[in-house]
């Protein structure tokens, strides 16, 4: 009686820790600092004519609080309504959090390649550096037989076919003006197809807007239901880089409402509803404040090394914002993905270990 009693609760046990994610989605924001994130607009850039668009009046009624959780909140309420609630959001280094990119460029490529493969390829030193010669945790997922033929990313930049090796990795990457639905694209599809071509393209032909690449990760969500999603939003950091911070703002308040919209169709689906985990961060940050170049960033910028992530699901617990000092690095968000998702990176490079407080 008594050994059977022990088996009942060794079986409870590991029933406890058997593993619950069985789905994960995966965002980036490019460039979006850690300033914003955690303490709201910067009344400095807002109020300079240089940045602010000539209406800072816009971005004070849409955004501003005397209270900087507020102002945090009205910039990324569902950031700082679900995800604190239910998640843990790493990065406010005015409480000695830090999570720190551990290449040493401080720019995109390398930042996604960093996030990616959990190593730190020091030959990774541009932008239009050829397809990643590490394997990526995506590619690593699509091995596995559970998960072969269910993953996909869909990324606002160009680059992404070479950053994820599209060729050699075998999952779809559809990157900038790529079309979505091959060779039998659905109607919603070649609606997409058509409006993408045909829209507003102030980044030429290297990024198109977000709002494309959003509706196709979500066409692929509904429809093809993949159980590994890479969803990479480019707007923060253009718009940066435009020196507009009106729109810069705007752009991270339009990613928190597509996160919401994303969470939300997961948690009415079947397939996904308590079986999926949302991971969000950036590949970089950038100068803090105006005199140390808020617009740009890389190794010659202070403060564009600073970064933050976010996490939600059931294989982590609802800590909130993490307050206590500690040091992160993005090489360590691989192995994370992957044990999110009950396995063991390897590969034929060094892989970081996970993070470990995050479980």
């Amino acid at each position: 009686m008594k050994k059977a009693f022990f088996i009942l609760i060794i079986l409870l046990s590991l029933k406890s820790i058997a593993q619950k994610t069985e789905n994960i989605i995966i965002i980036t924001t490019d460039g979006f600092r850690w300033q914003e994130v955690f303490k709201g607009i910067d009344p400095a850039i807002a109020n300079n004519k240089k940045f602010n668009q000539g209406d800072s009046a816009y971005i004070y009624k849409k955004y501003a609080d005397v209270d900087v959780k507020e102002a945090r909140k009205k910039l990324m309420p569902f950031f700082w309504t679900e995800i604190v609630s239910k998640g843990q959001i790493y990065g406010n280094r005015d409480l000695g959090n830090k999570v720190d990119v551990a290449n040493p460029y401080w720019f995109s490529y390398p930042g996604y390649s960093e996030i990616m493969t959990g190593n730190v390829d020091l030959k990774v030193n541009s932008n239009s550096y050829k397809p990643n010669p590490n394997v990526n945790v995506l590619e690593f997922l699509n091995q596995q037989s559970k998960l072969k033929g269910k993953v996909a990313a869909f990324g606002a930049w160009d680059a992404f076919d070479r950053i994820l090796n599209e060729e050699r990795s075998g999952f779809p990457v559809i990157s900038s003006f790529d079309k979505v639905g091959g060779n039998k694209p659905t109607a919603a599809q070649n609606l997409l197809n058509e409006m993408r071509d045909n829209s507003y393209k102030p980044f030429h032909m290297d990024e198109c807007l977000d709002v494309f690449t959003h509706y196709q990760a979500l066409d692929e969500l509904k429809n093809k239901k993949p159980k590994v999603l890479y969803i990479a939003y480019g707007e923060t950091d253009e718009w940066a880089h435009h020196a507009q911070y009106r729109s810069y703002l705007d752009a991270a308040n339009q990613v928190d409402k597509w996160i919401q919209e994303i969470w939300n169709f997961i948690q009415n689906d079947p397939q996904y509803k308590n079986k999926t985990t949302l991971f969000i961060t950036v590949d970089h940050g950038r100068g803090d404040k105006i005199k140390a170049q808020w617009t740009d960033h890389g190794s010659d910028v202070p403060g564009a090394s600073e970064i933050w992530f976010a996490a939600m699901g059931p294989e982590i617990a609802p800590k909130g914002e993490i307050k206590t000092e500690s040091q992160l690095y993005q090489k360590q968000f691989a192995q994370t993905l992957a044990k999110l998702m009950g396995y063991n990176f390897k590969t034929n490079h060094p892989v970081e270990k996970e993070i470990s407080e995050l479980f």
